[in-house]
């Protein structure tokens, strides 16, 4: 049974920019945006499970569709929800205009992320972000930088880069190789007891980005978590018993000796098994199939 305390909104896959980092293959060509009625009904599914505090909306970038992400915010504070977004700031062209975008989460955001590092702009903290943390100030909206780390940056104090999404494929020639039996966990996720999880505008109901455990258009949130087996899922099942080397060895999956990271493999092994688990691996989006 899972005791979520977080729902996060991928608000839409469409972002400006196209990152070499992105879980999500955020692209401007990429599809699946919520519409505003949808996000009405995810809510009113979160609200039926008690453990549920906060609400999250992200992307892709969520500013894209602002009017649907300032209403979708406004509702769930309604509902009782902490709320918090997840942005590049790509729209704080200067800290004037930062004001005016962010007026309508006065008081109402509890968490306001911006990404900002070598992966979205040219400098590793932005002009943008820089505008909108002394907007934010003024509006008495908590702000805070979420920065990654280059690969091979060992040294860095910024987020570890995690080669999986459009990473695996960029930057994991970039970083040190490690033999592929050594990743024997999943050291980033619990699979076991998640404590929040992503919901795209399919409906997919994400522990790990691209690994579904039932979706919200089907099947309710509250049954979901009630539900909740992690061992009997093909996926999660394998990765709790020897992490994504027992995935490699559970579906006899070819597989080259090295890899970066777990991720990187487990993300990798999972590609393969697209057509073995549709519902399970899913959508193409997180795995950089690009909607026509």
């Amino acid at each position: 049974m899972l005791k979520l305390s977080g729902l996060h909104f991928l608000l839409t896959y469409q972002c400006i920019f196209e990152c070499e980092h992105c879980f999500v293959w955020g692209s401007p060509s990429q599809g699946g945006t919520f519409t505003l009625e949808q996000i009405r009904k995810v809510l009113d599914q979160a609200r039926d499970v008690s453990t549920i505090k906060s609400v999250y909306f992200e992307g892709g970038e969520p500013f894209l569709y602002y009017p649907i992400l300032v209403k979708g915010i406004k509702l769930a504070n309604q509902l009782g929800f902490k709320t918090g977004i997840v942005t590049n700031g790509y729209w704080a062209n200067s800290e004037k205009d930062a004001v005016e975008w962010l007026k309508p989460f006065k008081g109402i955001v509890s968490d306001l992320s911006i990404s900002s590092d070598l992966y979205h702009y040219d400098e590793k903290i932005s002009k943008q972000s820089r505008n909108i943390k002394a907007a934010a100030g003024r509006l008495s909206i908590p702000v805070g930088i979420i920065s990654i780390s280059q690969p091979g940056d060992e040294a860095s104090s910024d987020g570890k880069i995690m080669y999986r999404g459009r990473a695996a494929k960029k930057l994991s020639v970039k970083a040190a190789q490690r033999d592929w039996e050594q990743f024997t966990s999943c050291l980033y996720e619990d699979l076991e007891n998640p404590r929040r999880v992503h919901v795209d505008a399919f409906g997919n109901l994400h522990v790990c980005q691209g690994i579904s455990i039932g979706n919200l258009f089907k099947v309710s949130l509250k049954e979901i978590c009630n539900s909740y087996k992690p061992h009997e899922h093909p996926i999660f099942g394998p990765l709790l018993e020897k992490g994504p080397m027992g995935l490699v060895g559970h579906y006899k999956i070819p597989h080259k000796k090295t890899y970066a990271d777990a991720c990187h493999l487990c993300y990798e092994s999972r590609s393969r098994l697209l057509k073995k688990f549709p519902s399970h691996l899913c959508p193409g989006q997180m795995y950089g199939v690009i909607p026509g």
